[in-house]
């Protein structure tokens, strides 16, 4: 493992939300923030129980946090994922969410969740993040970017994780979609009184990522004001119509 701080940094894209994010050999840096430490807990703590994480590797001598690098491609530029892929996803997520059960960390935690999930409800500490832009598929199939880790439930993480990898596409056929979903929902293995919440929790999130773009555009937030007008609004916009549109669909599929 290459450690030397005099080593080149490469940028890594890919990242809307955190700057500074360069890969050093086999090792990525990342800003030290306030969440860290408990966030470092966190993912010691769910990989004990068998999850795949990137190794916490330390701090540098610029005070950034030292992670592995793991090797392969995002999701997100992959091809599509196939119903079996989706099913492994599936068996991921509910691996991280039992995992995740009865986490406490060591010290107060300033948690920042991007988007709370409705009331403030907090049933358990989620990534948040659980999506195709931080999946890598290699060798190991390992989800990055664990800095917004945070309070949530287990629905409004779940519901985020489904939309993005079935129902992310505007344009395709809804059927196809849902029987997309339904694979993630199988591997998932979740019981009838979550499939049934599910598909209004999935519209629910989706305009709320819509309704954090509009508002942080007139308030200035960046990075999300910035991201509202570069596309990312517009896509958010046509993804929340079409989830809420064939909402009755994927209660259907997810019933059958």
């Amino acid at each position: 493992m290459d450690n030397r701080e005099d080593a080149a940094e490469h940028t890594l894209d890919g990242g809307n939300a955190t700057a500074g994010v360069v890969r050093i050999g086999d090792t990525v840096r990342k800003p030290w923030e306030p969440t860290t430490p408990a966030v470092h807990e966190f993912m010691a703590h769910v990989a004990a129980a068998g999850v795949e994480v990137p190794a916490v590797l330390g701090r540098d001598d610029r005070g950034r946090q030292i992670l592995e690098h793991v090797p392969g491609e995002l999701a997100l530029h992959s091809p599509p994922l196939t119903r079996e892929d989706l099913i492994r996803v599936g068996g991921m997520l509910r691996a991280f969410h039992e995992a995740s059960a009865g986490f406490v960390p060591s010290a107060p935690a300033p948690w920042e969740p991007l988007l709370p999930a409705p009331g403030g409800a907090a049933e358990l500490i989620c990534h948040g993040d659980l999506t195709p832009w931080n999946l890598i598929l290699g060798e190991r199939w390992v989800f990055i970017d664990w800095d917004g880790a945070g309070p949530s439930t287990l629905l409004w993480d779940l519901a985020y994780s489904a939309q993005a990898f079935t129902l992310n596409d505007a344009s395709r056929e809804p059927r196809a979609a849902a029987a997309d979903l339904t694979a993630l929902i199988e591997g998932y293995g979740a019981d009838p009184g979550l499939r049934a919440q599910l598909p209004r929790a999935m519209a629910e999130r989706t305009a709320a990522m819509l309704e954090l773009l509009r508002s942080a555009h007139a308030a200035g937030r960046e990075p999300w004001g910035t991201m509202h007008v570069q596309g990312h609004g517009e896509h958010w916009r046509r993804v929340g119509a079409y989830v809420a549109e064939h909402e009755a669909l994927w209660t259907s599929a997810l019933r059958a």
